[in-house]
């Protein structure tokens, strides 16, 4: 026979309003939904404001104070590689936390992840660097940057299942889309102060002073501030209650003991393709990022084009607004047309752009320095960072609804950060040699081929626009 484990009549614990239970047995939010959008929107991002302060650091100061000094190539790569120390790490965050998301709860998993970045950033500000104590420098920042990485495997996941788990009817994608606005907000935050200290104390990437107050000690302000920013969101998380999805689990009695063996054995087809849905939008994420600036500010000598750092931020700070502007339009989208149509018209979109990267940032066609065509620059940008929000937008909806609620966190997690080693680990030092070896047409024939695998995952998943997230009530039966 079977059971609607969906329908339950238990009373609340009295001491708690994390949900209430209404006539037809349904359980709902016990708390205003607008706080459950700032909260989610406000960890995130922090979480990516801790990211990103490094990722900028990584291109403009990391590779002269972190590294010996000599080629300015080989400086870059290093850097780049201790950047991608965190995506190795955001697997076993999104394992670890994911265990405890599945198993304790989303708010206390959620806490902890906010504190594991925002501990790690604050140390990060604190370190001394190679010129003080030489190799033990780097070392240590990418000791930190693991840790970043685990905090941020566990954010993601908990941000996007404590939207969709909280969600109106026929409005997930929608409420799924406020933890991913954190990324350009957090992006906003972290590189907008970062070009405000450029400014206010006259630091040239181009021509930098090893000695001047910008690499002595200004670098870290943006770090230490990230302590702050963590009180913040911890208060608004500690007035969070638990999702009422994960609660009608708890209640039913779902939960299983090992979440990681569980997904790997029911699940194994879901976080492939998950894997490989995600994978074009980081490609797409890190190449309009952390590579295009890396290339931008770098001289003509290490193949960039020779761009002053200040300069190119103010284009990039530009273009990541609208990365914000169509998130918010992916969500209306999916909700609307399904998630699959959405997701593979966006792919397919970006498969083309990927193949105009030659003609947009060949320095034959768009100059060097002082005469970088700029109106062209901008134009890239703004393509490029809108297809990031239509692309990004949906995936806080699809990939927890690949899942059942017993291994969503954790489902949804591997999923997602599996797919930062295969799409954003590499792919800034990927592009770096490629450049350096071929030329910048073929970094967007890396995006082109990201893109391809992307498309054929989604040609073969489910639509789950419609899918119940009390995926257990559907398939459990008693003899």
């Amino acid at each position: 026979m079977s059971t609607d484990l969906s329908q339950d009549s238990s009373t609340p614990d009295p001491g708690t309003d994390a949900v209430h239970v209404k006539d037809d047995g349904t359980k709902e939010l016990g708390v205003p939904r607008s706080r459950v959008v700032i909260a989610s929107l406000m960890g995130t991002t922090i979480e990516f404001y801790d990211f990103y302060v490094y990722a900028t650091a990584a291109v403009s100061v990391f590779p002269l104070i972190f590294f010996a000094a000599g080629d300015e190539g080989a400086a870059l790569l290093a850097s780049m590689a201790t950047f991608g120390a965190a995506f190795v790490a955001r697997p076993v965050g999104s394992i670890l936390f994911g265990h405890y998301g599945d198993r304790v709860g989303r708010k206390v998993t959620l806490i902890g992840s906010l504190l594991t970045m925002g501990i790690a950033t604050f140390l990060i500000g604190l370190l001394p660097t190679y010129f003080q104590i030489g190799l033990w420098a780097p070392v240590m920042l990418t000791i930190l940057r693991f840790c970043q990485g685990l905090g941020l495997g566990g954010e993601w996941s908990g941000a996007a299942l404590l939207a969709t788990e909280t969600a109106a009817k026929g409005k997930r994608a929608w409420a799924a889309m406020w933890p991913q606005l954190g990324a350009p907000i957090g992006f906003l935050l972290a590189n907008g102060l970062f070009l405000i200290l450029t400014l206010s104390f006259n630091h040239d990437s181009t021509n930098p002073d090893m000695e001047g107050p910008f690499l002595t000690w200004v670098w870290r302000l943006p770090f230490l501030l990230s302590l702050v920013m963590v009180a913040v969101g911890l208060y608004v998380r500690m007035r969070l209650q638990e999702t009422p999805v994960f609660q009608r689990a708890v209640d039913n009695d779902e939960r299983v003991k090992a979440p990681l063996s569980e997904v790997f054995r029911k699940n194994w087809r879901e976080l492939i393709l998950g894997t490989f849905i995600m994978l074009a939008t980081y490609v797409l994420f890190y190449l309009m990022t952390t590579w295009i600036l890396s290339y931008s500010i770098s001289s003509p000598d290490a193949s960039g084009l020779g761009v002053p750092y200040a300069d190119f931020l103010v284009l990039q700070l530009i273009g990541i607004l609208f990365f914000a502007a169509f998130v918010p339009v992916a969500g209306w989208l999916a909700d609307k047309f399904g998630r699959k149509p959405t997701l593979i018209v966006i792919t397919s979109l970006l498969i083309l752009f990927g193949l105009t990267f030659g003609w947009w940032l060949s320095a034959s066609s768009i100059g060097e320095g002082s005469e970088l065509n700029t109106t062209q620059m901008m134009i890239f940008l703004i393509v490029g960072m809108a297809l990031m929000g239509l692309t990004f937008g949906p995936m806080s909806a699809v990939l927890p609804e690949l899942f059942p609620t017993n291994t969503r966190y954790t489902g949804s997690g591997i999923a997602y950060n599996v797919s930062s080693i295969l799409g954003a680990a590499l792919t800034p030092f990927v592009a770096q040699w490629l450049v350096l070896n071929f030329s910048v047409a073929h970094v967007g024939y890396y995006l082109s081929f990201a893109s391809v695998l992307t498309l054929i995952a989604l040609i073969i998943a489910p639509e789950t626009k419609t899918k119940s997230l009390d995926t257990e009530a559907e398939t459990v039966t008693l003899p």
